[in-house]
């Protein structure tokens, strides 16, 4: 994930290279502070819906609102920042039937019932280098950023397993509220409205290696599915309004 996320780092740094010499006669940007909105996408294991996939998320599309930050330190270069919140929803009645049926088959238990409270709620604080450039009165703003993603809540599901009708089981995976690093990046363009004012479309993508998730009353062995790691991965689109100073 440090790879990754150093890889991210050294292509901005080229880019800012290559344009920096460009821009020496060029308008210079104003630091701002944004409110933006829009979708939460999780992808990759995030989104899968794979009981087999121990590191399976099932979290579905969702919303994220937040603050974002341009600090303009050198010309069109500076520091970015964002604190985020994002909700991607709860497990549906689908999804429940589909954890009872792969944990029935796991150890051919003659029924398995599976309850699940609580949504994917979480926090996100992430910043890194930015760099902008105008053409006439649009401003294209690139970013990397590195920070920390703290959930609040994750669904706590309750599983009970029925071996005959004298005897049975109950395991919980408890709502995750771990705090974990994670990366990622972001493109936008915002619009000049007047000298104090933009209106914007931003594209982020945020990855984390994973929530730690706790559980008690079972173990792989005696339960089949056994979660211990939530990784997260989000593209968010977003639309914003920029207030510069």
């Amino acid at each position: 994930m440090k790879k990754n996320f150093t890889i991210l780092s050294v292509i901005l740094i080229t880019l800012f290279s290559l344009t920096a010499k460009a821009q020496d006669d060029k308008p210079e940007a104003k630091s701002y502070m944004a409110f933006y909105s829009g979708l939460s996408i999780p992808t990759g294991d995030y989104a899968s819906n794979d009981y087999a996939n121990n590191s399976a998320g099932f979290a579905h599309r969702g919303e994220t609102f937040g603050l974002d930050f341009g600090i303009y330190l050198h010309k069109n270069f500076g520091i970015g920042i964002t604190l985020a919140y994002q909700d991607q929803g709860e497990l549906d009645s689908l999804q429940d039937v589909n954890l009872a049926n792969g944990y029935n088959t796991s150890f051919t238990k003659n029924q398995t019932s599976v309850t699940s409270i609580g949504r994917y709620t979480n926090l996100t604080f992430m910043a890194g280098p930015q760099y902008s450039f105008l053409y006439k009165k649009f401003t294209f703003d690139l970013r990397v950023q590195a920070g920390v993603i703290k959930s609040f809540t994750t669904p706590a599901t309750t599983i009970v397993f029925d071996y005959s009708s004298t005897s049975g089981a109950t395991y919980y995976q408890e709502s995750s509220g771990a705090l974990a690093f994670a990366y990622g990046a972001n493109f936008g363009v915002r619009y000049n409205l007047s000298d104090s004012w933009d209106v914007g479309l931003k594209v982020s993508y945020i990855n984390s290696s994973g929530l730690k998730i706790s559980n008690t009353g079972g173990d792989s062995a005696a339960t089949g599915r056994f979660q211990t790691n939530m990784p997260v991965t989000l593209i968010q689109p977003t639309l914003g309004i920029t207030l510069k100073f």
